[in-house]
């Protein structure tokens, strides 16, 4: 299963984006073996209208046209699920099992998600009960496909 990551905003050069490109190589190299492959980061550019709503409406309809064809979506958003490592890992590997072509994990702009968006998602799920920054998303988004990787695989990386 391809897996990809499309995000609202650019992550610009500095120590958040040499990380998130540190574990997504490490996702890259480890994944294969699992059955998973790393296809790529989308970044999208955040939208300028004025308004809240607007704006997470005009970052839907480019994250839509960014889908692949019948991908499994999962929405990053303060109201989804909250899973540990082996539940995400599980979520993951079930999904390859049923032999899913493509996984796309989708991090919204400043405003959040558009919620037809987020309803139309497979799973929306969040990354803990504080607000996170998304350079750091990025960061702990990319961790936890290396760390799904490392667990599918019974790679000594995650110790329960």
């Amino acid at each position: 299963m391809r897996i990809g990551i499309i995000a609202v905003g650019r992550l610009k050069a500095g120590p958040e984006k040499d990380l998130v490109s540190r574990y997504l190589d490490r996702f890259s190299k480890a994944g294969p073996a699992s059955g998973l492959d790393f296809s790529r980061v989308t970044e999208l550019n955040e939208s300028r209208a004025s308004n809240a709503a607007t704006r997470k409406r005009e970052e839907a309809v480019q994250i839509e046209k960014a889908l692949p064809d019948n991908a499994l979506v999962v929405a990053l958003d303060e109201r989804g699920k909250s899973w540990n490592s082996e539940e995400f890992a599980a979520f993951v590997g079930d999904h390859k099992d049923r032999g899913r072509r493509d996984m796309v994990l989708i991090i919204g702009g400043a405003d959040g998600l558009d919620p037809e968006l987020r309803d139309r998602a497979d799973l929306t799920l969040n990354l803990g009960k504080m607000t996170w920054p998304h350079q750091v998303v990025r960061i702990l988004l990319a961790e936890q496909l290396y760390r799904a990787v490392t667990i599918l695989s019974g790679h000594p990386y995650h110790r329960s």
